[in-house]
């Protein structure tokens, strides 16, 4: 078990800064609305010696609430790396959620969850609580016990409605816009789509 140094805010937004995993200016997100702030973990999960350290803080955190999950649950994709790793510090378990072909979350690939097992969902970032309530459904409806979401950002400047604490190491708060009534635009910054594919930003 990897042993857990504490990791400030601080640290965590300069890491995410250098890595281009939290980037400020003016984009275009996959949604259309435009914002002045872009999220992609993914740069940071990719260096396993800042994934490890961050997700050491979440465990710790988690422990010293008291809580003692039977399994970690990482929605597929952005879930994926830190669940895994969260689960590694914790000595439990670590699957996965993903979607079906009608783009319902579901458990694949033989994972299966027990009546009464307690779960801690792993997110990357949440940004409304949105998918992260899905999973936790899904998750109810076969009997486990939902103890808490752990992120490495929230986005929802504390407006989630999650039934169940919500441990995140950043706070990030991020303005988003129409694009016609943008002040982004009107002040003349260029828009940036980010991500490899020409016709969708990365989510």
């Amino acid at each position: 078990m990897t042993t857990h140094t504490s990791l400030p805010s601080e640290t965590l937004e300069q890491q995410l800064v250098q890595e281009d995993a939290l980037l400020r200016g003016h984009f275009r997100l996959s949604s259309g609305l435009h914002s002045d702030t872009y999220v992609q973990c993914a740069r940071f999960l990719r260096r396993p010696d800042l994934a490890a350290p961050a997700a050491a803080e979440l465990a710790a955190q988690i422990r010293a609430a008291g809580l003692q999950p039977d399994t970690v649950v990482g929605p597929a994709m952005g879930g994926v790396v830190i669940g895994y790793e969260l689960a590694r510090q914790l000595g439990v378990p670590g699957i996965f959620t993903e979607r079906d072909a009608d783009g319902q979350m579901t458990l694949r690939r033989g994972f299966t969850i027990e009546p009464g097992e307690r779960i801690i969902i792993a997110e990357d970032v949440v940004t409304t609580g949105k998918s992260t309530n899905e999973v936790a459904r899904l998750l109810t409806e076969m009997g486990a016990e939902i103890l808490a979401v752990a992120s490495l950002i929230d986005r929802t400047s504390g407006k989630a409605e999650l039934s169940f604490p919500n441990f995140a190491l950043l706070p990030v708060t991020a303005a988003t816009y129409a694009p016609d009534d943008c002040p982004l635009c009107r002040a003349g910054i260029p828009v940036v789509k980010p991500g490899s594919r020409p016709d969708k930003a990365f989510s």
